[in-house]
């Protein structure tokens, strides 16, 4: 089978490099398409092939531009630009699975290009785009429209099955692929000296930070600890895509800006895998999510769990994570305390992660999952294509 993944701006690419390569093991020609990489990018293509088709003009303006609106109307516009005139070839093939829809309107363009060339498949990822983040709108708009043009939709599970159909979206449609916990690039001397070792234990947030994740609820939570004289570090690890200088300035000028370490830059995975080696416990304060990348990369470092209940945090085993109310700051701040001052209680909740992530089935299971899927688009695209 020839399979065109698309991610245009690489939004999950541990997710695409798992996934293109385990498909590539099962002897499927598997072509991602993405923007250029950076140095940041940690693509290693086994079985696969990689092919910068999207954002070759954005990304090369983006030194000059930055990620302010300027940089980011530059990138609207090459990606239309290649969705409304680019070339085809690319994306010939039995199957065109797009992983992301960077911009509902421009994708949509897209996808009238393709229409009767491949049977066309898309993961959901998240049921609501972009989690309702404000700053996304304009990309997020038009986006439910875009599913039921699709042969099929893949989901991480059942809440967002449930959400889809809520929406109307046809059952036959939805196929559920679970996400499989990630790995990433090991750190190297440069990047674990880059991450101060901590003296007492450290809580870790990382990954990109918007609203939707919950950042402002942690700070809330570690300001109430400190001020009860609980001793431990915060470590903010991840681009921002929201003002935070708010939030950090309240931990400075609390007196507990020693206490905070800060690597906010869209950081290499082995940078991520430094930062997570050196953390006691790990935190995902998410008001929404349906499936988190960030949460499967981090099972197999031991450290315990404190999530949220929204999406997929909340179906998770109770000695896996300790889980508090989507935006409750107050019972955020008590899972935390349990933790903070209880080195055993940590080691075994640190076990108990480790041990169910390494239960979970792996990219082998989900290649014949998306297989299945693909195999489901195929007879539903020849059907479309017969009766049109």
């Amino acid at each position: 089978m020839k399979i065109a993944m698309l991610d245009p701006s690489l939004f999950t690419g541990r997710y695409d490099d798992g996934l293109c390569a385990a498909l590539g093991a099962q002897g499927h020609e598997v072509t991602l398409l993405g923007r250029p990489l950076r140095e940041t990018d940690a693509l290693a293509p086994q079985g696969y092939h990689y092919a910068a088709r999207f954002f070759r003009l954005g990304e090369r303006l983006r030194p000059l531009l930055g990620e302010g609106r300027l940089g980011q109307a530059a990138k609207a516009a090459d990606y239309a630009l290649d969705t409304r005139v680019g070339g085809l070839r690319a994306f010939a093939g039995d199957v065109v699975h797009s992983q992301w829809l960077p911009f509902a309107m421009a994708d949509g363009w897209l996808l009238n290009r393709l229409a009767g060339r491949s049977a066309l498949v898309h993961t959901v990822h998240n049921a609501r785009p972009y989690h309702g983040d404000r700053t996304a709108a304009a990309q997020a708009k038009g986006y439910a429209a875009l599913l039921p043009r699709f042969d099929a939709l893949i989901v991480h599970g059942e809440p967002t099955r449930d959400a889809l159909i809520a929406q109307g979206i046809d059952p036959g449609l939805i196929h559920i692929v679970p996400h499989p916990p990630m790995q990433l690039m090991a750190a190297g001397a440069d990047d674990l000296a880059a991450v101060p070792r901590p003296a007492v234990p450290r809580i870790l947030f990382f990954g990109t930070i918007r609203p939707y994740k919950g950042l402002d609820l942690l700070v809330q939570a570690c300001l109430t600890l400190w001020r009860e004289g609980l001793a431990f570090e915060l470590a903010i690890a991840g681009k921002a895509f929201m003002p935070v200088e708010v939030l950090l300035g309240a931990i400075r000028r609390g007196g507990f800006g020693d206490r905070l370490v800060t690597d906010l830059a869209f950081l290499s995975e082995q940078r991520l895998d430094a930062h997570l080696r050196a953390a006691d416990i790990l935190v995902f304060p998410y008001r929404a999510i349906d499936s988190s990348g960030a949460f499967l990369s981090a099972l197999r470092y031991g450290a315990p769990m404190v999530t949220s209940d929204a999406g997929m945090f909340g179906a998770l085993p109770d000695d896996v994570a300790a889980r508090f109310p989507a935006g409750d700051a107050a019972a955020l701040t008590a899972r935390l305390r349990d933790l903070i001052g209880d080195a055993g209680r940590r080691a075994i909740a640190g076990q108990a992660a480790m041990a169910y992530g390494a239960a979970q089935s792996g990219w082998d299971r989900a290649a014949q999952q998306t297989e299945a899927a693909y195999a489901a688009a195929i007879a539903r695209f020849h059907t479309r294509q017969a009766g049109a």
